[in-house]
């Protein structure tokens, strides 16, 4: 999962956290601001009644105190408009018959659903009745007693809630997006530095990242700068290394040709002539003692000694491309196994482009490369045809590109693996040219694919 949507989850998360907090707080404060108001009604109607309680007291000093009880005219609508929606007050003691004074609570929020309703009083509990004194200074003088309607305040409490919400929601989705936007802001370089690594993975290990506004991420960009400047550093020390081991390599090969020619050479030449004289000695004695079938068979074998060396001399001395060019050496490859035996696949040589100008290191890594590729086609598959094409990429900074493809079947994955000795070599050679690799199947069989830079 990318980081920026987890990072939005987690703050959604958050968020409905927030607003879940935020609904049961409102809803306990919406629950108990009716207490709130349940005692102010019953003081703001406590301390009207005791105005009128000492009024007519003053007015009416003759009569006894206890025959000012119930106040007169305290149901009154001055009196309404003390007590707030949901809220009963009565005056005790009461006289009989008589109802309490209760504020307006028809259309008094929204009806609450049942669920709200059954669930409110368990976790909040009931609400309790508030009792005020008409006077301090008078008990006579008779209380107040404030009691609020359940109903009533349960649903000033979903009405509450509601406006709440509404608000919390617009809130949240608000912070939602100005964060989510502001997190894929914050984050928009990490693409920058993930496709640096990208090209790094590809052999281009200069980056050149810009300076990020993050700190932290201008330190990951530092880091991946280093990186690549080592990784190049390291490449180069070992292509060079590479190249110098292939010509150590060449070296030996011209020296192990040369000691191979003077002495096994030689020495062949000598068995075959001994191995002549032997005969012809034989046949003109004219005995049958089975001396001239042994010379025979002796020079046979010398025979195929001398064509195995030759065979070996061809791979083992200088390549063909310093001598003849590179498109006649590689013509001359395809020739002479073609020549070798009618039973073998056809090959087909695909050449595209000027190959005139092109020797030193390039050409020799081409033609061996090719050589190897044909080699191992011929000798461990079963392939009918192999097709060999080679062509140059136009441009001054061109390349070379190789490929080398058969239908003998043969598992790609499990060749691109092979530690064997042959495509050490050429993965050897073609990574000290600068060049890439590839190993794919093909319809049939195997295709291998080199790319040999001419500027290396």
């Amino acid at each position: 999962m990318r980081l920026v949507l987890q990072l939005v989850a987690r703050l959604l998360l958050i968020v409905a956290l927030c607003l879940g907090a935020a609904t049961i707080w409102a809803t306990f404060d919406a629950y108990r601001s009716v207490d709130r108001s349940t005692a102010a009604s019953a003081q703001r109607v406590a301390q009207a009644l005791q105005a009128l309680y000492w009024h007519e007291l003053l007015l009416r000093s003759s009569r006894a105190r206890e025959q000012l009880l119930p106040v007169p005219e305290w149901r009154t609508l001055e009196t309404m408009k003390l007590i707030s929606p949901g809220v009963c007050v009565e005056f005790q003691p009461a006289i009989a018959f008589e109802k309490p004074l209760c504020g307006q609570s028809e259309g008094l929020g929204k009806t609450p659903p049942s669920w709200f309703a059954a669930i409110v009083p368990i976790f909040l509990g009931s609400h309790a009745e508030v009792v005020r004194p008409v006077s301090p200074r008078a008990a006579s003088a008779g209380t107040v007693v404030a009691t609020p309607d359940a109903a009533a305040a349960i649903s000033l409490a979903w009405e509450y809630i509601l406006n709440v919400i509404d608000v919390a929601l617009l809130m949240a989705a608000a912070i939602a997006l100005l964060a989510s936007l502001a997190i894929a802001h914050a984050l928009a370089p990490a693409r920058t530095i993930v496709t640096a690594l990208q090209r790094m993975a590809r052999g281009q290990y200069r980056t050149g990242l810009p300076r990020f506004r993050s700190m932290e991420l201008t330190m990951i960009g530092r880091a991946v700068d280093a990186l690549g400047g080592r990784l190049e550093e390291a490449t180069e020390q070992r292509a060079a290394l590479t190249r110098r081991l292939i010509e150590i390599r060449e070296d030996e090969r011209r020296a192990l040709a040369r000691e191979l020619h003077d002495e096994f050479g030689q020495n062949l030449s000598a068995i075959l002539a001994f191995a002549n004289t032997i005969e012809t000695a034989s046949a003109k004695a004219k005995t049958d003692n089975g001396i001239a079938q042994d010379a025979r068979m002796i020079s046979q074998a010398t025979h195929h000694l001398m064509a195995s060396l030759r065979d070996a001399l061809k791979r083992l001395r200088n390549p063909l491309p310093e001598e003849l060019g590179l498109e006649a050496s590689l013509v001359n490859l395809v020739d002479s196994w073609r020549s070798q035996s009618a039973a073998r696949p056809t090959i087909q040589l695909d050449l595209k482009g000027d190959f005139t100008d092109i020797g030193g290191p390039a050409a020799t890594t081409v033609y061996r490369v090719a050589q190897e590729c044909l080699t191992n086609a011929l000798r461990h598959g079963a392939a009918r045809e192999i097709s060999l094409h080679i062509e140059r990429r136009a441009g001054d900074d061109g390349a070379l590109l190789i490929r080398v493809e058969d239908d003998g079947g043969g598992d790609a994955e499990r060749v691109a693996q092979s530690a064997g000795f042959g495509l050490t070599g050429i993965r050897e050679r073609i990574a000290a040219a600068g060049g890439s690799l590839s190993i794919l199947p093909a319809r049939g069989g195997l295709s291998v694919a080199a790319t040999i830079p001419l500027a290396a």
